[in-house]
């Protein structure tokens, strides 16, 4: 079987078993990938290494989506702001409190 297909054929069962909307589950995902890269590296948030995971999951994502549906723009737009979002908000603040001196004690 084509791997793009079976790949569709899974988002397609986890949308419709968690019936929860496309834009939901991409930011779930987008937080899910950045927490198991932090836990797998054994990196901290407030460096690029767990941020880029997320990104490259979600360009791997986009490409298999471009491979089962062909090129749509504004979807995929949205799709890629929807994951990214969080966990680059998430880097920033950690980034600037780091820069602030208001790193964890302890």
């Amino acid at each position: 079987m084509n791997p793009a297909k079976l790949y569709g054929e899974l988002i397609q069962w986890i949308g419709d078993g968690t019936g929860a909307p496309d834009t939901v589950l991409h930011i779930h995902a987008g937080m899910a990938v950045l927490f198991l890269a932090r836990i797998v590296t054994r990196r901290s948030l407030a460096t690029l290494v767990p941020l880029s995971f997320v990104y490259v999951a979600e360009l791997a994502n986009e490409v298999m989506d471009y491979f089962v549906h062909g090129a749509v723009m504004p979807d995929t737009l949205s799709d890629v702001l929807n994951t990214v979002f969080w966990p680059t908000m998430l880097f920033i603040g950690l980034r600037v409190r780091r820069a602030h001196g208001f790193a964890p004690k302890g």
